[in-house]
């Protein structure tokens, strides 16, 4: 019998009858969280995972935990820091060398609502590097992924996109004060409007690209929270989900959509609790997606803003 998927669906009941076995998945923020339980989930079902973060012991640490519940994971590592387009750079070639043919690429690593800071290449941080870090670090991959194809690349973005646009004037704060969660909202919005980008770029020879908003969970993304972050954000986010899903929950919807049948040649999307999720409306103010994310005008903007501030031209 068939499982029925929704919000409190599991990473094991998306995978049930997956066989990955001769695939290649690479997931970023790979050593905690939703990416440890993506990784973990995408092994078991045979797939040779790659996990990308910036600390090898947190990395290291990561694998041991998933080896000692499954000797036969077929697991690596690869150091990469998101906010450092240098060592973005770096990893992607390392990777393209790896893995000449990657058939699914989880963008799941980020950060949310810090205080103001910047990455190595002077980006505001949460823009630099939820957006502009897996900008490059994809684009450089698409090699691979279309030695791959049918390949599949899934962007983590949040319910958090509400919050706002992609202020394509002033992405990095230089003008208007630096509001927090203006920022995370604004990065959230880039991760959806990439997809509808890379997707329109790609999905023709092959590749598509969805966005997945995993609900609220805690995790170490959360850890420059206080207590009066979270009641602030759900005194804001009328429009936002925030009971909170167990990480096999959360990571069940980036599962679903690296892996389902009912995916398979659609892309440019918005995806919550294991289904394509409807446009924000009265009836459904707490899920769903604004119009603004998926807008594919919006989307190329996006593009476009993004090779100039990396200063780097992608011919896909």
């Amino acid at each position: 019998m068939a499982v029925q998927l929704g919000e409190e669906t599991t990473t094991d009941d998306v995978i049930s009858g997956v066989d990955l076995s001769g695939k290649t998945a690479v997931v970023t923020g790979g050593s905690a969280g939703l990416g440890v339980e993506t990784a973990r989930v995408l092994a078991g079902a045979g797939a040779r995972v790659i996990m990308a973060a910036r600390d090898q012991a947190k990395l290291q640490v990561a694998v041991d935990q998933i080896m000692a519940a499954d000797a036969n994971a077929k697991l690596e590592t690869l150091i990469v820091d998101l906010a450092d387009l240098s060592s973005v750079r770096a990893a992607a070639a390392e990777l393209l060398e790896r893995c000449p043919r990657i058939d699914l690429l989880i963008n799941n690593a980020g950060v949310m609502a810090c205080p103001l800071a910047h990455t190595s290449d002077g980006f505001e941080l949460q823009f630099g590097t939820n957006h502009l870090g897996h900008f490059v670090f994809t684009c450089s991959l698409v090699p691979s992924l279309l030695a791959a194809a049918p390949a599949r690349v899934v962007n983590l973005s949040s319910a958090g996109h509400k919050m706002g646009s992609v202020n394509l004037d002033d992405p990095n704060f230089e003008q208007r004060e630096y509001e927090k969660w203006l920022a995370y909202g604004q990065s959230k919005t880039a991760n959806v409007q990439f997809s509808v980008a890379l997707n329109a770029r790609l999905s023709g020879r092959g590749v598509t690209v969805n966005a997945v908003h995993p609900g609220m969970i805690m995790t170490e993304l959360g850890r420059h929270l206080q207590p009066a972050d979270i009641e602030a954000l759900q005194a804001r986010s009328a429009g936002l989900d925030t009971s909170f899903k167990s990480i096999p929950a959360g990571a069940a919807t980036s599962v679903w959509a690296a892996t389902s049948a009912e995916l398979e040649g659609r892309g440019g999307l918005y995806l919550e609790d294991c289904h394509v999720a409807e446009p924000v409306n009265d009836s459904n103010p707490a899920g769903g997606y604004t119009d603004y994310a998926l807008d594919a005008e919006a989307a190329e903007g996006l593009w476009q803003l993004s090779e100039r501030l990396v200063k780097q031209t992608f011919e896909i």
